[in-house]
């Protein structure tokens, strides 16, 4: 509230009953935000004094100089708080203006000067306010442009008339939030998440500010000497795809105003780290073979960043073939002795590993030569009227030999006819029992007479003997007649 004061424009104005007044005004305004309020504005003004134009120029005394005029407006007020301590505001205030009975001192007769009027009213203008405390301020001056429609007394039609409104007062500040005085100056802290990573990985970036003015918009700026930042808001991201491998900084800003402590700075290191190189491991197997053979090579390898990796072999000698992680060694013309196997193995960003295994080059071992093996020999002791008889006894033996031939084949049967010292024609009787035991074989059991080889022999005995000779064995016929 303070003091206003009302001047027609121009001042001696026809038709315009306010020409100058003093008075005093009151308001209230609810601020629906830190800019835009709603206003009630009251003034009451009085008139001391009337002068006349024309015949009668003289000022005389106004009998009702108390509260000659009233006014009640209402309408937006927009304000600038833009400064600690001063803030400027422009306002569009409606409403009407109520103007009371005027009558001259000491009237004898039609003391009615001005009647009593009531009209539409409007202002427009501003002013500024100067904080001297939390909740106290002067306006130190609201000038504004003031509009009534008071209809003339003396042709009844409504105008316009054009008025200036000066105040000035104290004001008095309750409730909101007094932010503005008790902010402390903005701090910041960023972070980044995770602070290591290999070249190509997306760092998260994370900004606290603290003390910001709830009523201001913050604004978020990012920059890195390392990789790509994005990002206009508390949070951003770092692309590290262009980084090279190193330690870095990022550095993040907040602002919400002009004054320093308005705005902060943080800083977040990270680190940029090199790939590992891979590993590999080299087996063979078999690790020893025979010359003319071949050994299979595994190359394991292992990339600490599971990056993709590419296989290679080499060999001291011998030839290599095949794909991917395996390779075959074929040793065909190979020295004897030990062959180096390299395998080598890179990754995608050029950086290799290599291990070596040994296969070991052996000179054939020569196949031990089948051997012949006597079988059960058959006896002509038992029947002294036929001594070349095969009996059944002498059967029992040949059927199993019959079955020993079944099953090897390739397998040929000798038979070595003997007789005994003082046979008369030993020589015939020994190759007759040699003939009679191949009967049985080929009539009886069916081999092949082909099969079956017969000699005669030297032995003191009344007996056929039997080898049977394995495929590629030799019998030693040494001492032995062939029987044709």
């Amino acid at each position: 509230m303070g003091y206003s004061y009302l001047q027609a424009v121009p001042k001696l104005a026809v038709g315009n009953r306010l020409v100058w007044l003093n008075g005093g005004s009151a308001s209230a305004a609810f601020n629906v935000n830190r800019h835009l309020g709603l206003v009630a504005d009251f003034g009451a003004y009085t008139n001391s004094q009337m002068r006349f134009t024309g015949a009668y120029t003289s000022t005389v005394n106004v009998n009702n100089s108390n509260v000659a005029v009233l006014t009640y407006l209402f309408g937006p007020r927009y304000s600038f708080p833009k400064y600690d301590r001063i803030t400027p505001f422009a306002q569009v205030l409606f409403g009407g203006v109520h103007a009371n009975l005027v009558t001259l001192t000491g009237c004898t007769s039609s003391c009615t000067l001005l009647p009593a009027q009531d009209s539409f009213a409007m202002t427009a203008g501003g002013g500024l306010d100067l904080k001297v405390h939390r909740h106290f301020a002067i306006r130190i001056i609201q000038a504004e442009y003031l509009m009534t429609r008071f209809a003339s007394y003396t042709t009844g039609a409504t105008g316009a008339q054009n008025d200036m409104r000066l105040s000035a007062g104290l004001v008095y500040r309750f409730g909101g939030n007094p932010h503005v005085a008790e902010l402390l100056p903005v701090t910041y802290s960023c972070f980044v998440n995770p602070a290591s990573v290999y070249p190509g990985a997306t760092i998260a970036v994370t900004g606290s500010a603290i003390h910001l003015d709830p009523a201001k918009t913050a604004v978020y700026t990012w920059s890195a000497d390392g990789g790509t930042v994005t990002g206009t808001s508390e949070t951003a991201t770092i692309d590290t795809r262009q980084a090279a491998p190193g330690a870095y900084t990022l550095k993040g800003h907040v602002s919400e105003g002009a004054r320093a402590s308005e705005n902060a700075d943080c800083t977040a290191p990270y680190v940029v780290k090199a790939f590992e190189p891979p590993t590999v491991s080299c087996t063979a197997n078999p690790s020893g073979v025979i010359s003319g053979n071949s050994s299979t090579i595994t190359a394991t390898g292992i990339s600490p960043q599971n990056r993709p990796l590419t296989y290679s072999f080499s060999s001291t000698s011998g030839s290599l073939s095949g794909s991917g992680s395996t390779s075959t060694l074929n040793t065909s013309g190979a020295p004897t002795g030990s062959i180096t196997v390299t395998c080598n193995v890179a990754d995608d960003k050029g950086q290799t590993a290599s291990s070596t295994t040994a296969v070991t080059v052996e000179v054939p071992v020569a196949a031990p030569k089948p051997m012949t093996s006597d079988l059960c020999p058959v006896s002509f002791e038992r029947d002294t009227r036929r001594p070349t008889r095969v009996d059944n006894e002498a059967k029992a033996c040949l059927d199993e030999i019959a079955m020993t031939l079944q099953g090897n084949s390739g397998a040929t049967l000798v038979l070595v006819g003997n007789a005994a010292s003082g046979e008369n024609h030993a020589q015939n009787i020994a190759a007759e029992r040699a003939a009679n035991t191949k009967a049985y074989l080929v009539g009886g059991k069916g081999i092949d007479s082909s099969r079956i080889t017969v000699y005669t022999g030297a032995q003191d005995e009344k007996i056929v003997t039997t080898t049977l000779v394995p495929t590629d064995a030799t019998f030693d016929a040494t001492g032995d007649t062939l029987v044709q």
